[in-house]
């Protein structure tokens, strides 16, 4: 065991809440500092059809348990439907984006190896209020070796 590293337990509807990136609010469940940096974990709520632009992350690896809900992933040049009980991973540097393609939200629970992402949801949730763009993503997630290659799914693969 990692020195000063202690088990991390999180209530239901506990971790630190923020506005989130893709139409709804978040929760930190897990942090760099409650994994010795092995893991960030957030459960997040997406609005109806909301997502994130096309973007990769040079750093960490990411995935998603669907909780509740149905997503559309573009994962490369891969198109892959998401219902609940679905797991996604993805390496870092492929490119990908979601989106909610339900009429109600969808909650996930995201999950990047090692820690460091949960910089880029505070930095969004720090942004001044106003429509979420992809320069809006670029701006923060930049700092944390994200990068925005392209619009969300919803704009590149209408329904």
């Amino acid at each position: 065991m990692a020195d000063g590293m202690r088990a991390h337990v999180v209530a239901p509807g506990g971790g630190d809440a923020l506005q989130g990136p893709a139409g709804g609010p978040l929760r930190v469940k897990a942090r760099g500092e409650h994994t010795g940096g092995a893991l960030t974990v957030v459960e997040n709520v997406i609005g109806p059809g909301e997502g994130p632009p096309l973007h990769a992350h040079a750093d960490e690896d990411e995935s998603w348990y669907v909780l509740e809900g149905t997503l559309r992933f573009l994962l490369g040049d891969d198109l892959a439907e998401a219902p609940a009980g679905t797991f996604v991973f993805v390496p870092r540097g492929l490119p990908h984006c979601f989106q909610n393609i339900g009429d109600t939200p969808a909650r996930i629970l995201v999950m990047f190896t090692p820690s460091g992402m949960e910089r880029f949801f505070e930095r969004f949730a720090a942004m001044p209020a106003g429509p979420v763009t992809p320069d809006t993503f670029a701006q923060a997630g930049g700092a944390v070796g994200m990068t925005v290659l392209g619009p969300p799914l919803a704009v590149t693969h209408p329904r």
